[in-house]
């Protein structure tokens, strides 16, 4: 009889968990139905799906060290309740996760008891662990922020960096970021001249349609560079989505433009460079970026790695060949990324590196070199072929994205100048 019941003892457990989690999902759905169709169309106020109109709201920080039943002692349950409401919010709030600098809430009766009848943790700044306490058994469910997307629009004139430009305007500067990654097989960012301009429709994700959460997509742009214009046209081909220009010409390329971003260069390719530390002429072929120690180095292109070491001049290098003709280096770095080995496949745009000044080396910097074919070449003179163009079958949908595209940043262009005048 024992040793039936100890077989049957999971059973039981699990069919116990399976119907809180039902009870739970119930218990959540109602909240949200409650929420969407409030009784008699009374104003109701509703926090993570919670209706707060008879309940005081109290906010505290997660600290460090913290853990649910840390939080759940000091805000007055026994160690026994604590355990027990840890128990039941396992599966939706792990102990390791909680971050610092997140927040946790609780929700109590407005009486002299205060008594707590839910408590909500902030696990993102859109998903929350919520423990409803209201009834005799404890449940715990997920609530999930709706995030909506609006399309925004800026445009400048650089005299100054990208980044600079876009942080005077009051645009957040990491569009800088995503200009950079649209355009980095076509443009080089570290030689935009001033006067060059750009027109950038993009998709900002909100949390609750009013606050930004980051900057999702570029929908479309122009950027105007050495009076030439370089269009950014998003469109899916083989289930895949990425830019073309305004021929239909992919914008990727075998190789990005730098192996950094946003950085000045202190050392260009040169056959006959005064070396600062050996004091005397001799060949640099590669081009030197300055950048804070600990910047992340990502390689140009697909490639394996065949060396990673250090060298008394170079100190810690990496060099990665991409095919038959292509290799590239890089060196003074500080560290290299976890996992990276000799012999391992990596994809263009990888960490592969941190900048450092190992090796002879005056600061921080990294030292970028280009071999094709064994002989070394000017990384920022170099032409690679481009990627695949969009295919015959799918022109005509192309045009017509195309001309949405464009037709859209000409309409911000006009209402911009419309409220500027």
């Amino acid at each position: 009889m024992k040793r039936t019941i100890k077989k049957l003892l999971p059973i039981y457990l699990l069919l116990v968990l399976f119907l809180m989690t039902l009870s739970c999902k119930r218990i959540a759905r109602q909240n949200a139905d409650n929420a969407d169709n409030p009784a008699d169309n009374l104003p109701q106020t509703f926090l993570y799906g919670i209706c707060i109109d008879s309940l005081n709201v109290v906010e505290y920080p997660i600290k460090s060290g913290d853990n649910p039943a840390s939080i759940l002692t000091s805000l007055g349950f026994s160690p026994s309740k604590a355990e027990s409401i840890s128990k039941a919010a396992m599966q939706i709030l792990n102990p390791t996760k909680l971050r610092v600098g997140m927040h946790y809430c609780t929700f109590s009766t407005p009486d002299t008891t205060a008594t707590i009848k839910y408590i909500a943790f902030a696990k993102s700044l859109t998903d929350f662990a919520i423990i409803d306490l209201t009834a005799d058994t404890i449940c715990a469910y997920e609530f999930n922020k709706d995030i909506t997307l609006r399309r925004l629009y800026t445009e400048g004139t650089l005299n100054s960096s990208l980044w600079n430009v876009l942080k005077a305007n009051g645009i957040d500067p990491l569009l800088a970021i995503k200009i950079s990654d649209v355009f980095a097989w076509q443009i080089d960012f570290y030689d935009v001249k001033e006067g060059d301009s750009f027109q950038v429709a993009y998709d900002v994700a909100y949390i609750d349609d009013t606050i930004p959460l980051n900057i999702t997509r570029i929908e479309g742009a122009v950027f105007t560079h050495q009076r030439k214009a370089f269009y950014a046209i998003p469109f899916i081909q083989d289930s895949i989505s990425e830019y073309f220009d305004e021929e239909g010409n992919s914008l990727r390329k075998a190789f990005l433009k730098a192996p950094l971003d946003f950085f000045r260069i202190t050392s260009r390719f040169s056959n006959s460079r005064f070396h600062p530390i050996l004091k005397r002429h001799r060949a640099h072929h590669g081009v030197d970026y300055a950048a804070p120690t600990g910047t992340p180095v990502r390689t140009i292109g697909d490639g394996t790695v065949i060396a990673k070491s250090f060298q008394s001049g170079g100190g810690n290098y990496v060099k990665v060949k991409h095919n038959s003709v292509y290799t590239t280096t890089y060196m003074h770095l500080s560290k290299f990324a976890n996992g990276l080995q000799t012999g391992k496949r990596i994809q263009q745009g990888d960490v592969i590196g941190y900048v450092g000044s190992t090796g002879l080396s005056t600061g921080p910097h990294l030292d970028f070199r280009v071999h094709k074919n064994g002989q070394p070449i000017n990384p920022l003179t170099m032409e690679v072929p481009p990627g695949d163009p969009v295919k015959p079958e799918l022109r005509d949908s192309f045009l017509l994205v195309k001309q949405k595209v464009l037709a859209e940043l000409d309409s911000f262009h006009m209402n911009l100048n419309t409220l500027e005048q």
